[in-house]
């Protein structure tokens, strides 16, 4: 389940008069700031996630420009959430705006999995006003790439029968992993589609992918064993974001992390979880996959621990090694019970004060969904 332009929809939706308009949320032009995301309206003019607001704004010069709500996009992903669980405990967020979930335990309950992808989709369209596009597949590459394959407002049904059909004539970049630099190499030996790529000699492949060439291969035949793997049963809680074209810009980059720790955050306290190891993901736009770990003296769920690691994480790293990236990724893991070990990494009465701070963040978000509290970066 992908929910279609979320935050550009949830803007229109609270705001009526924004409807069929060009809408970009974000950060301000003067700021040097960069999209977060567009309507579709305004996409048709070339706008799209990860660029710069000035060049958009070149492109979409009518557009109204709006500032990030991030409390509100939770609120409304929650109420999403809650519709999920009346079909399936197994569900994998992948952001605010999409998750996996497994349905096969749901079948001889709700019918087909087509049938509920269908219920879901209208309730979320009844209740929220929201639209989502649904992929619907044996495996979760498959699920995610139906997602996309018809957007907006979606539903595409990929099965064992019809798989090679649909991704035999699909450009290569729509495999997972697959960026702009490693497109240009695979161009540069004549392989454009997934057909081609299936038909590559191994050496070649090889030459381009390295280590990663079986994964290549498995995915070009639609083959993925990961589980869906919900909140409950994870050994880590993550939150990380693709974008469309590569990224550099330092102010953008660090306001994304914040939001993925408040997301995380949130869903640790949530579940009555906190932890002691935060990872950083980051891939640049040749492929190349790099983590950069963090292990706390004292497990934590309190939304300032978890940020002044990851900044000093990203900025580490941005000061040492900084390219253009491809996708940027916050998760922690060593979760452990809320009530077991040591509160805080604060002394108190700081710890105290902080989780006073993130109690009524959250319930603020839960009962209002206003931007009332923010946390400051």
């Amino acid at each position: 389940m992908d929910m279609d332009a979320f935050y550009a929809s949830v803007e229109q939706l609270d705001n009526p008069k924004l409807k069929g308009k060009s809408v970009i949320v974000g950060g301000a032009l003067n700021q040097r700031g960069v999209v977060s995301a567009a309507s579709y309206e305004a996409r048709k003019f070339g706008v799209h996630s990860a660029m710069p607001m000035a060049q958009a704004i070149k492109l979409c010069p009518q557009a109204i420009v709006l500032p990030v709500r991030m409390q509100r996009y939770v609120q409304l992903s929650e109420q999403i959430h809650t519709i999920f669980q009346e079909y399936t405990p197994q569900i994998e967020p992948l952001s605010i705006d999409e998750a996996f979930l497994d349905v096969t335990g749901s079948l001889s309950l709700f019918g087909s999995a087509e049938t509920i992808g269908h219920e879901i989709k209208l309730k979320i369209k009844e209740q929220l006003n929201l639209v989502a596009s649904v992929g619907i597949a044996p495996n979760k590459f498959l699920a995610k790439l139906a997602s996309d394959l018809d957007k907006p407002n979606g539903f595409v049904v990929i099965t064992d029968e019809n798989c090679q059909e649909v991704l035999d004539p699909l450009p290569v970049g729509r495999i997972w992993g697959i960026g702009k630099v490693t497109q240009k190499a695979l161009r540069a030996e004549g392989i454009e589609t997934v057909k081609q790529l299936k038909e590559t000699p191994l050496g070649v492949l090889r030459r381009i992918f390295g280590n990663q060439t079986e994964q290549m291969l498995s995915l070009a035949r639609g083959q993925d064993d990961r589980p869906v793997e919900s909140e409950q049963e994870a050994k880590s809680i993550s939150s990380e974001q693709t974008f469309a074209r590569d990224v550099m810009d330092r102010e953008f980059l660090f306001g994304i992390l914040l939001q993925q720790v408040e997301e995380v955050a949130y869903r640790l306290r949530a579940h009555g979880l906190k932890a002691r190891t935060l990872t950083l993901k980051i891939r640049y736009g040749d492929f190349k996959t790099i983590t950069r770990s963090s292990t706390l003296n004292e497990s934590t769920q309190i939304t300032k621990v978890l940020w002044q690691e990851a900044e000093a994480i990203l900025g580490k790293w941005f000061k040492q090694s900084a390219q253009p990236l491809r996708l940027l990724g916050f998760g922690v893991s060593g979760l452990a019970d809320e009530h077991a070990g040591q509160q805080s990494l604060f002394p108190d009465p700081e710890g105290e004060k902080q989780q006073r701070l993130d109690q009524t963040f959250d319930a603020i978000r839960k009962r209002y969904g206003k931007d009332a509290l923010k946390h400051g970066g």
